[in-house]
């Protein structure tokens, strides 16, 4: 499909640019796009990040989303999309989210691969993958929309970085030869208690399907993984809304925990 005009695609990714900045959502921009025009909703994604690489900001790795059948159902979708991941993005394990930092955020537990080597075939296959992953993390992904009240269609949460906030990253590696991801099993809670949980088989029936699927979409697009990029894999089981205050655990087998808190805010302040 032939990308929407220029225009559409700059007023798409300057509503999302000020709804970050100004911390206000704003309304879906699918309707800029005819329905279901994935390569302007890709287009508005790249315009915004590429605008936002300043000082030391980074590219990162790239994150899976829609890897949940239910989801894509929801959507009216049969594929993942994706998201960069920008080294301003990251929390340290146990860290905290300071208090206004996202418009509307949801925590979701995943499999995250750190990649030692590039993935360049727009035909990656699941040997490719084992080869290049160095080793995997627990991660807490912290999805957040700049569109009002998360009315997103597929157009949207593409244009909008997959609908990407923050990560946490798990500070102990694990080999691949050393975890099973398809049969990893999750439970994350909220302020302990379980508030999700689910499968590695639940992410696109294995963490490293996704990761082929990345891999041979991006390569396709000239924009293959490299040595070093983080990949987070897609969600292991439900969302949940995050509050502030709130503190998330997620628990993988084989992989370990990880863990964020959401600061309230101070007092006097209504952000």
């Amino acid at each position: 499909m032939t990308a929407a005009p220029f225009a559409a695609v700059a007023d798409a990714a300057e509503a999302l640019a000020e709804a970050a900045r100004s911390g206000i959502p704003c309304p879906p921009v699918r309707d800029l796009f005819a329905t279901g025009d994935v390569a302007s909703a890709y287009a508005v994604q790249r315009r915004t990040i590429e605008s936002s690489l300043t000082g030391d900001r980074r590219i990162v790795g790239r994150k899976i989303g829609l890897t949940s059948p239910a989801v894509q159902r929801q959507l009216g979708v049969d594929r993942p999309d994706f998201g960069a991941l920008l080294s301003d993005m990251a929390v340290p394990d146990g860290g905290t989210v300071p208090a206004g930092r996202l418009l509307q955020p949801k925590v979701e537990a995943e499999v995250a691969l750190v990649l030692g080597a590039g993935l360049p075939h727009p035909q990656s296959t699941v040997a490719d993958v084992i080869r290049a992953v160095d080793f995997a993390l627990p991660a807490l992904e912290i999805v957040d929309s700049r569109i009002a009240d998360w009315d997103i269609s597929l157009v949207d949460t593409i244009a909008d970085n997959a609908s990407c906030g923050l990560f946490v990253l798990g500070g102990a590696p694990v080999p691949l030869t050393a975890v099973d991801l398809r049969g990893v099993r999750m439970t994350m809670t909220r302020g302990g208690e379980k508030v999700s949980e689910g499968s590695g088989s639940d992410c696109l029936d294995g963490p490293l399907n996704a990761a082929v699927w990345l891999a041979s979409t991006l390569a396709a697009m000239g924009d293959p993984l490299r040595a070093g990029d983080i990949v987070l894999t897609g969600a292991l089981g439900p969302m949940a809304v995050a509050a502030p205050g709130d503190t998330f655990e997620a628990r993988i087998s084989g992989l370990g925990s990880v863990r964020v808190g959401f600061a309230a805010p101070e007092q006097g302040d209504q952000s």
